[in-house]
């Protein structure tokens, strides 16, 4: 039985057809008649999966346009079995596709000249959150550099910017605040597919690439992931639910503080909370803020790992009521900004080292800036804040506008 048909079997074709049909879905119309053949490398993880629930290391190696000879992994594993940041894993060996597993959060974050010297094209297919410390974009850039270098073919399968690709919220990241949580200038909510952001990269930082993207079809960029028709592929371990994505432009920010953001819980970022927090005294300096689009709620929870592992935490949920009008960023920001009022001696700013960097702070290194932080620490207006971090959001707005693929 062929590749392709077992496959099919497994994982049947759905039950119904979705509104927009992804890159991976477009591999046997879409892919470059020059490339026919070519010896390909794939970085994806187990959750990238086409509209028939099919892996793409299985639809890439039944293919008949090309020729699979080597997976790559990003962060948490090609298998997502790596749960927490900052856990390593390494390569091993495909046995049923017969071509080698490459880590790229291991001994190496940047594919090396050994891993590309058996490929002629480079593809990338996972799903993106919509947000910069999601660290596969970076995976992706680091690919492109080396794509560059080595003179190989980059294509990008595109996929759906889950929290639509039309709002831009945040401050641009400092180039002295490069992290494996954010490599180039964009803001915390970008508003690009991975397709997009990789025009972008190319045009701004490795012009010489050939950058090919196979575009979706049916996806307008207003799109929410659960107005596409797809089902959402758990495209890391912390990442449950579309609210999660969400939430994490904005809640990702307490990984630099001494909060727990609900890793170890079904919720993470959803939930936030501390031994020493006390619900109702917080969401009473919160309702000064009038937060759009959301409703926080008391809750108490224990982590089963991370943060204040098997501790019982008192926190708040934050349930998302008007998704249009909910602004993730400003939401944490308040949200520190009030911790760190109320509780001078138990809020802290966590301490390095944060994936892999071992001297800046990661709440710089998040946020993009340290001026988030001082204007936290020296009490600046929040409506200040948030009129300098959107100038410079809208300023990349304005830049990305040559980059978009989709209405």
């Amino acid at each position: 039985m062929s590749l392709r048909r077992s496959r099919g079997t497994i994982y049947g074709p759905g039950n119904r057809a979705p509104k927009v049909r992804i890159g991976l879905d477009l591999i046997e119309e879409r892919w470059p008649s020059d490339l026919k053949g070519a010896r390909v490398g794939l970085l994806t993880n187990i959750s990238s999966f086409d509209s028939c629930f099919r892996w793409a290391g299985y639809v890439l190696a039944a293919s008949g346009r090309l020729s699979l000879k080597a997976l790559f992994g990003p962060q948490h594993g090609l298998f997502l079995e790596t749960q927490e940041n900052m856990i390593e894993w390494e390569g091993s060996f495909h046995e049923e596709l017969k071509v080698p597993i490459y880590s790229l959060y291991g001994r190496a974050r940047k594919p090396s000249k050994d891993m590309l010297g058996a490929i002629d094209v480079f593809v990338f297919d996972l799903q993106d959150v919509g947000a910069r410390p999601y660290t596969y974009v970076w995976t992706m850039d680091l690919c492109m550099e080396a794509c560059e270098e080595e003179g190989k073919v980059f294509v990008v399968l595109d996929r759906p910017n889950p929290i639509s690709g039309v709002v831009v919220e945040g401050p641009l990241l400092r180039p002295e605040l490069a992290s494996f949580v954010g490599r180039k200038p964009i803001p915390m909510r970008h508003g690009l597919t991975v397709g997009e952001l990789a025009g972008w990269l190319r045009e701004r930082y490795y012009p010489s690439l050939d950058l090919r993207v196979i575009a979706m079809e049916g996806y307008r960029r207003s799109m929410w992931f659960d107005e596409t028709g797809l089902f959402w592929p758990l495209p890391s371990p912390n990442m449950p639910c579309l609210d999660t994505a969400l939430l994490y432009p904005g809640m990702c920010l307490l990984e630099g503080t001494n909060m727990s953001e609900g890793r170890g819980t079904t919720r993470p970022f959803e939930l936030f909370g501390a031994p020493f927090l006390e619900p109702e005294r917080l969401l009473r300096r919160l309702k000064d803020f009038r937060l759009p689009g959301c409703v926080l709620r008391p809750v108490y929870f224990s982590p089963t790992f991370h943060k204040y592992k098997e501790n019982l935490c008192a926190g708040l949920m934050i349930h998302v009521t008007e998704r249009e009008s909910f602004k993730p960023f400003k939401t944490a920001v308040c949200l520190m900004r009030a911790l760190y009022e109320l509780y001078p001696r138990e809020f802290r700013w966590r301490e390095p080292p944060y994936e892999y960097e071992y001297e800046k702070l990661p709440i710089d290194l998040l946020s993009g800036t340290d001026r988030i932080r001082r204007e936290i620490e020296e009490g600046v207006d929040m409506e200040e804040m948030e009129a300098w971090w959107q100038r410079e959001a809208e300023e990349f707005d304005r830049e990305r506008e040559a980059f978009l693929l989709y209405p």
